[in-house]
């Protein structure tokens, strides 16, 4: 099912990128459906998607809308960040309202996505809480007005 390969990335059979594009698709699809796709039976499909889940392959999760469950501001933060960037990640990573954290070479240092009930809990994250970091030089945020494309079915390779 999976290898991996030099760089230690996952190099996955066919049918294990199979069942991760079926997932993509729809996540709520059951074991018997997925089987009868990919032609294994259905308590191989529930031990290889266990495996796929356990080495951390993919993660199967419900995806909100945050307008929908009470968050009415979302946006994405650059920070720049002299010295290390190793303690400021992990500390943007242990808020609450952070829900993506990258590393980026460019302008900023690490980019994060982050999700706030209001205005009022994103000036205290940005200002109290992300500034406060040591190392963080400036912040630049971007308020998202519209979110036009979000997906996750990009497949495999």
């Amino acid at each position: 099912m999976r290898r991996s390969d030099a760089t230690g990335s996952a190099r996955l059979d066919e049918v294990s990128k199979r069942l991760i594009e079926i997932l993509q698709a729809d996540g709520r699809a059951s074991y018997a459906a997925i089987a009868k796709q990919v032609d294994l039976s259905e308590a191989a499909v529930r031990q290889r998607v266990q495996r796929l889940l356990e080495t951390g392959v993919m993660q199967i999760v419900a995806v909100t809308d945050p307008l929908m469950v009470g968050f009415t501001r979302e946006a994405m933060i650059g920070i720049r960040v002299h010295g290390d960037l190793s303690a400021p990640a992990a500390a943007l990573v242990a808020m609450s309202q952070v829900s993506y954290v990258v590393t980026t070479a460019g302008s900023f240092d690490l980019l994060c996505e982050v999700v706030c009930e209001d205005d009022d809990e994103l000036l205290d994250l940005v200002s109290t809480r992300i500034r406060g970091i040591p190392g963080v030089v400036s912040t630049e945020t971007f308020v998202y007005l519209k979110l036009n494309k979000q997906h996750y079915n990009w497949g495999t390779r």
